[in-house]
C-alpha cells in the first residue's frame, strides 16, 4: 500500500520525506520531519491510524492528514474527520483520487 501511495503522490510532483511501518513510527517521524501532508492507513501495527493521527494533531493542530481505509470502516472515518483529519481515501483507489485528496488538503 505504501508503494501505491508513494507512486501516486510522486507522479503528482510531491516529494516523499519518509515512510513509517507502524503508528509509533508515524508519530515519531512526524515530529522529526514536520511534513506538509501525512497519509496514514487506519489499520496499522503497534498503534492504529486513529491513535497516531490523534497524537499528531494534539501536538500540531495544523497537521494535514489523509486517512487510507478499507470499505466498512465508516464509523472510524467519522471519528477521524471529527478529530481533524482532512480527507480519506477508500482502498482500492485510483491514483487520481489520492492526488485530489492531497491537493485539497494542501490548499
Amino acid at each position: 500500500m505504501r508503494t501505491l501511495v508513494r507512486d501516486a503522490l510522486t507522479a503528482a510532483g510531491h516529494e516523499i520525506v519518509g515512510e513509517a511501518e507502524n503508528g509509533n513510527q508515524a508519530v515519531a517521524m512526524y515530529a522529526e520531519t514536520k511534513p506538509d501532508l501525512v497519509t496514514m492507513d487506519i489499520t496499522m501495527r503497534e498503534k492504529d491510524g486513529l491513535e497516531a493521527a490523534s497524537e499528531i494533531l494534539a501536538k500540531d493542530a495544523k497537521a494535514r492528514i489523509i486517512m487510507v481505509t478499507a470499505l466498512g470502516q465508516e464509523d472510524l472515518l467519522a471519528k477521524a474527520i471529527k478529530m481533524g483529519v482532512k480527507d480519506f481515501v477508500v482502498k482500492p483507489f485510483p491514483p487520481e483520487r489520492l492526488q485530489q485528496a492531497a491537493a485539497k488538503a494542501l490548499t
